[in-house]
């Protein structure tokens, strides 16, 4: 099927905005920074290996010495990071593995010992019982149960259950044995134990100041948060579009071919997978088409995809790159229903099929958008990337001798560099300035992105 060929305005409007969230084509060490050494060693390591070549021995230990480097400052108890020192704690220290063990399960834990007090003394219950001793014995379980006073609650189960038995309530005592029975009592005893060590409370510390901890009303907030602020850096991407979008139709000979919709929810007719796929697209410019019938339908011709973060967007890059991957198995021919925030909108598959999916040409067809401020210095070594490194084996490792006070070497270090260069599952942090570099040359700033529009479409002549 035909497809026009690609507007120059919208050639020169992405040529034209500005990129100031860009990096260098190759990370620079900065003195007193090891994680920019790191950058610098694995960018250094993944060059030569695409070459087919093994990376410098001079190149490993550069990153053997900053990934030290970078632990030590880590370990810092004045400024270093929490999130990597707790770690190190559950790494080195049994009873704070334990613990860590029994918190993953202890919301679960918490529903099966109520669930077995309520089936035996949950208040309807009890009301059907005549008033007395049992009544009441029930009615201090139940208590003991909501105030998650665990070991309370097991010492007076063992002596109802032992009172049942003799009195010959095999109801009761049956219920009691499978709360004394199971592992979740135990377990939540256990827990409340061990949050008298003081290394797991040193732990807790640690966690505590790492922020709001999943689920709770402070994490919440924070994504409501984050939402709005990806919000309101979509609704200014919208509009700068629209108004590109107004003056493309004014320049054209026959005015009225594009528009601009929001939020496109790809259709599950695509015939392709769509798992971990992006799948709704925030903003997009269509141009209008017909189909092979002659109806009315669009093409597209650039996504646009709203951050409040540039970490955020490195994030989503793999997403997003698997969601042009799944746009490009659209049938030729074919017309696809987007539903959108203006409503239905037919595309055609060709021009899916002919949106990039992967290297260079991907910034022809696709914008990062953001209202966050350039830093002076980027971070050369993406947080992913960096906390992978720290929580490998080998670095725990040589961070808890050094805690200890144990004699350490770098050279212990040299497996986190073997696994780099070699493993498939520390790709991604291999590439990582790679990736950084892509997802930093795709962004624009809302504001630049307006002053490209102001400059790159002007008005058709009256």
């Amino acid at each position: 099927m035909f497809l026009s060929p690609p507007s120059p305005l919208l050639h020169g409007l992405l040529r034209a905005v500005v990129r100031r969230y860009g990096v260098p084509a190759a990370p620079c060490a900065r003195a007193g920074h090891p994680a920019s050494s790191v950058a610098a060693a694995l960018e250094q390591a993944r060059v030569a290996l695409a070459a087919g070549e093994p990376p410098p021995a001079a190149t490993k230990q550069a990153f053997i010495e900053a990934l030290a480097q970078m632990i030590q400052e880590a370990m810092r108890a004045d400024y270093g990071d929490p999130a990597l020192q707790a770690l190190v704690l559950r790494h080195g220290a049994a009873q704070v593995r334990e613990y860590a063990s029994l918190s993953a399960a202890a919301d679960q834990h918490v529903r099966q010992v109520l669930a077995a007090v309520n089936a035996v003394a949950h208040p309807a219950k009890r009301q059907r019982m005549p008033p007395g001793a049992w009544r009441d014995d029930l009615a201090q379980l139940h208590a003991l149960a909501a105030a998650a006073s665990w070991s309370a609650l097991a010492g007076v189960a063992r002596q109802r259950r032992a009172a049942a038995e003799a009195a010959g309530e095999p109801s009761i005592a049956s219920a009691l044995a499978r709360l004394l029975d199971g592992p979740a009592l135990e377990h939540l005893q256990r827990l409340q134990a061990l949050e008298m060590d003081p290394l797991v409370r040193q732990y807790q510390s640690l966690c505590d100041r790492q922020g709001p901890r999943p689920g709770s009303a402070a994490a919440v907030a924070q994504g409501l948060a984050a939402q709005r602020r990806g919000a309101e850096v979509e609704a200014l991407a919208a509009q700068a579009l629209r108004t590109f979008a107004e003056r493309l139709n004014q320049a054209a000979p026959a005015g009225g071919s594009y528009r601009v919709a929001t939020s496109m929810r790809v259709p599950s007719s695509i015939p392709a997978s769509a798992d971990r796929a992006k799948s709704e697209w925030d903003v997009v410019l269509v141009r209008e088409a017909r189909s092979a019938d002659g109806a009315a339908a669009w093409d597209v011709c650039l996504l646009v995809e709203a951050k409040a973060s540039v970490d955020a967007a490195t994030t989503d890059l793999p997403r997003l790159l698997r969601g042009l991957r799944l746009l490009a198995h659209a049938e030729p021919g074919a017309v696809y229903a987007f539903k959108t925030d203006q409503g239905m909108l037919p595309v055609r598959g060709d021009s899916l099929r002919a949106l990039p999916a992967d290297g260079p040409a991907v910034a022809d067809a696709v914008l990062y958008c953001c209202d966050a401020p350039a830093e002076p210095a980027p971070r050369l070594l993406n947080a992913a990337g960096r906390m992978q490194l720290l929580s490998a084996p080998a670095s725990l490792e040589y961070a808890w001798r050094r805690a200890e006070g144990q004699p350490t070497d770098t050279g212990s270090l040299e497996p986190v560099w073997r696994q780099v260069v070699s493993a498939p599952e520390w790709a991604p942090v291999l590439n990582q300035y790679s990736t950084l570099r892509q997802v930093r040359g795709l962004m624009a700033h809302t504001d630049d992105l307006r002053h490209a529009v102001q400059t790159a479409a002007p008005r058709r002549p009256a």
